[in-house]
């Protein structure tokens, strides 16, 4: 769990002892003189629980955890439930260990046996004259009818990453990218999506690029999603179906930081037929990115955290997706195709001699002093496509 949520949920926990500890505290020293009575139990349960106005259900178990009262609730008195063993439900585990000054235990949430719904116990402690344990007084609560404070969980602005289904990754490397209706009109939907977004009050869009459709979500109905196939993202006319409307103020991602952004989806989706980008969202409220890649692993980062990082992180030298494929990051280094062209015509024009030289210094693992100067990954490039060249011999390009 993250810390974040962990803290959101521990002041809840707080307000709720707070809220229950005392009033079962001074409960419990009312019944330790009626333990073994079980009629003037349950008639102080019932008198007692219409002062807990969030409980479901309150008993007294005795010292073993086996129930002595009726289950009594705010309609009903429950006596079938008299002899039933609690001791070994998920509320009653922390109450057998001796803790100093420590009577009362709200437990952590489960699900209920009788409603199956969220549910959640205190269990206070009942002692006798000489501090000796009597028995437990326990009260069940509903967890939507229990109060709490007013304020919603903060997502964390970090790198989470969250790893995919393992059957998807372990045959990653037998699957091979196909090329989808959107690859091929990449640039344009990419122009409609900024112009809906800067201009047309989208604030959020879901790129699926494997299956050719975007779902986005409106401003002026923020509730609901709308999905846009390749038949609308084909008409420029689209925007014209949503109504103009200036900026969102609660924006946070800079106008000119969305296209920036698309071209690095762009870029991660096809830098690689093997480890590529499936899906990506952007999100101009939180400024949260979402990357899922063809190895289902997911990645949420913060937009300005995925643009200053660049493309060379995702392609960066020591990272393998071959012994961590859940990472999606790839192998190669992102690289200049069209100087490195220029550096393969100009050996070709040498003639197949030095090629084939070059190709078996390569091959040998030897660096030709013409490419010493470059990286490993992009002496791999000429590698392979000297490789290619003479392997179809084109005498207009290789002549002797």
């Amino acid at each position: 769990m993250d810390s974040n949520l962990k803290q959101s949920v521990k002041q809840q926990r707080e307000l709720l002892t707070q809220l229950l500890g005392v009033k079962l505290s001074d409960l419990a020293k009312e019944l330790a003189p009626l333990i073994n009575d079980i009629d003037l139990l349950n008639d102080h349960l019932v008198k007692a629980i219409s002062d807990l106005p969030y409980c479901k259900y309150i008993y007294v178990l005795d010292a073993s955890a086996k129930q002595l009262s009726a289950t009594v609730s705010h309609s009903n008195v429950n006596l079938k439930s008299v002899g039933r063993d609690r001791s070994l439900r998920p509320y009653m585990k922390n109450m057998f260990i001796p803790r100093h000054g420590v009577d009362f235990e709200l437990s952590s949430a489960y699900i209920s046996s009788n409603k199956k719904r969220p549910s959640i116990t205190g269990v206070q402690l009942i002692r006798g004259e000489n501090n000796e344990r009597l028995g437990f007084l326990g009260v069940d609560y509903d967890i939507r009818e229990l109060p709490r404070e007013d304020k919603i969980y903060e997502e964390p602005r970090k790198w989470r990453q969250i790893k995919g289904d393992p059957a998807i990754r372990s045959g990653l490397f037998l699957q091979q990218r196909a090329e989808s209706q959107m690859d091929i009109k990449l640039d344009d939907i990419m122009a409609i999506l900024e112009e809906l977004m800067l201009e047309n009050g989208v604030h959020h869009c879901q790129i699926h690029y494997s299956s050719s459709r975007v779902t986005i979500w409106h401003i002026d109905d923020p509730f609901t999603y709308r999905i846009l196939t390749m038949e609308e993202l084909s008409l420029s006319e689209v925007c014209l179906a949503y109504p103009k409307r200036p900026y969102f103020s609660r924006n946070i991602v800079p106008r000119e930081d969305i296209m920036k952004v698309f071209k690095q989806f762009t870029a991660l989706r096809f830098a690689d037929d093997t480890v590529y980008l499936r899906s990506g969202s952007l999100n101009l409220v939180n400024g949260f990115i979402g990357l899922n890649f063809s190895c289902d692993g997911t990645h949420y980062l913060t937009f300005d955290d995925f643009l200053s990082r660049g493309l060379n992180f995702w392609f960066g030298e020591g990272v393998s997706t071959e012994s961590d494929p859940e990472m999606c990051l790839l192998e190669e280094e992102i690289i200049d195709v069209s100087q490195l062209d220029e550096i393969l015509e100009e050996i070709a024009q040498r003639g197949c001699l030095e090629v084939n030289q070059i190709i078996r210094q390569l091959d040998s693992g030897t660096i030709p002093k013409r490419l010493n100067l470059l990286k490993d990954s992009e002496r791999d490039y000429i590698h392979n496509e000297l490789k290619s060249i003479m392997s179809v011999y084109d005498g207009s390009i290789c002549s002797i």
